[in-house]
């Protein structure tokens, strides 16, 4: 892993950003590069995967069934949009999401911080009882209680849902 530390923050312009780069093999997908940036100052923070070998635009569909498919290895690039259509959540790559290398229960616990960020937070009851139905639902799917599909969209080929069970298909995007 390779570090260069204080660098101009991009959001706070203090010499407090530590840039890292570091690269992983991933078993039946190949090298790839982890970039990230953290301010010690604001705590901004940025990721982003690559992989080392060009790939083309890809949507992977997986469905999860059990409790054992929490742990199927997924990849995801600062490009991809996650979407969990049974339970109408989505994570759009508005302004860079972050990049990262996971698991089926990695994804879910983050939509999980949302929704209780939402249940904490919220002045409005509606949102707070939305939000606790919602958190139900969540955990039930972590126990394989309810199925639901998990759906990857990466216009830079860059993620991958690392299973056999996981449906690969080119993504169609939009002519220019």
């Amino acid at each position: 892993m390779e570090s260069i530390d204080n660098q101009e923050c991009p959001v706070c312009n203090s010499k407090s950003l530590t840039l890292t780069e570091d690269e992983n093999d991933v078993p039946y997908f190949g090298k790839v590069y982890l970039f990230s940036m953290v301010c010690s100052a604001c705590k901004y923070n940025m990721s982003d995967v690559e992989a080392e070998e060009q790939k083309e635009a890809c949507k992977y569909t997986f469905e999860v069934n059990s409790e054992k498919d929490m742990t199927v290895r997924v990849v995801k690039s600062s490009h991809a949009s996650i979407k969990i259509p049974q339970l109408r959540m989505s994570v759009e790559p508005v302004n860079g999401s972050p990049g990262f290398i996971s698991n089926i229960e990695g994804i879910i616990t983050r939509f999980e911080k949302i929704v209780e960020e939402q249940r904490d937070t919220s002045e409005e009851e509606d949102v707070k009882k939305s939000a606790k139905n919602l958190l139900k639902k969540i955990r039930k799917v972590k126990f394989g209680d309810i199925p639901v599909k998990i759906i990857i969209e990466d216009p830079s080929g860059n993620s991958a849902i690392i299973s056999e069970k996981a449906v690969i298909e080119k993504l169609k995007t939009k002519k220019k």
